[in-house]
């Protein structure tokens, strides 16, 4: 809309030229703040379904190197509860999200203290890490992303079609200051976020991608510096969630008490010491 101004503004009499200028700039403005509201909209309008099966697959590169992990089940968009199945390293991994707490059911021989289950506390985890309420390891609130997009750079990709539903695609970038604890996660993965959603026609998030860039934390004075040096010092993480099957029943049940090991105080210990 400014560029039209300028036109209509520095015009030499053209007079319909001008104005035809100035028509085309409102409209291509009009269409990205659509395409933004759209946007902002869709996690809200993705959540009135309440649940949904999502497909994951997070890929994770550093020095040449790249692991890629898959997943599959069923999220409670409400109340963020889940229930997934992940594949890691040839490796399948059973997996619960209740209340905020992580389960997981390790493969046999490799859970501490003899028990199938290891439990982590998320909030506590986050909050110590600098990343707010934790949304980006979590399926259900990571959609809410889409809120912190910024008002520029929203570009329209055209249609895909996404599990057999026609699709509109847009890349945006996310405001990082926006997110829960943005300050510390701007020092991690710098002020936007690159993210493509997809987006059904009545405006729900059928896919998702983002792409971070992260900066490895401080190591701990007490490391060697050859320790220190074999570290990545930066790493990029992809992370692609599908959502389909909208309305879908979530059972996700914590696992009983005698057969849980809980590791939170451990990994809080293990940040404490890299902080």
């Amino acid at each position: 809309m400014l560029a039209g101004t300028v036109l209509v503004g520095c015009g030499d009499g053209g007079g319909a030229k001008d104005e035809a200028g100035a028509s085309a700039a409102r409209t291509s403005a009009g269409a990205e703040e659509q395409g933004t509201q759209a946007v902002r909209s869709a996690y809200d309008r993705t959540a009135e379904e309440d649940t949904a099966k999502v497909r994951l697959r997070v890929q994770t590169s550093a020095e040449g190197r790249s692991e890629t992990a898959n997943g599959q089940g069923a999220v409670d968009l409400e109340d963020g509860d889940s229930v997934m199945t992940l594949s890691v390293q040839g490796q399948r991994i059973e997996q619960r999200v209740i209340d905020r707490i992580l389960y997981q059911k390790v493969p046999e021989g490799q859970a501490p203290g003899g028990k199938p289950w290891i439990k982590i506390d998320i909030g506590k985890v986050a909050a110590q890490q600098g990343a707010g309420d934790g949304s980006m390891s979590d399926p259900a609130q990571s959609a809410a992303y889409a809120k912190a997009v910024t008002d520029k750079d929203v570009t329209k990709k055209g249609t895909e079609t996404i599990g057999g539903v026609r699709t509109t695609h847009y890349r945006v970038f996310v405001d990082v200051a926006q997110l829960p604890n943005g300050d510390t996660l701007r020092k991690q993965v710098g002020p936007t976020l690159p993210m493509d959603v997809w987006l059904d026609d009545e405006g729900r998030m059928r896919r998702q991608q983002i792409d971070m860039t992260v900066k490895a934390p401080a190591q701990s004075q007490e490391r060697s510096s050859s320790e220190a040096s074999s570290a990545p010092q930066r790493f990029t993480v992809r992370t692609v969630m599908d959502f389909t099957d909208f309305g879908t029943e979530v059972e996700a049940d914590a696992p009983p008490a005698g057969q849980v090991t809980d590791m939170t105080g451990k990994i809080l210990e293990q940040g404490g010491k890299q902080s």
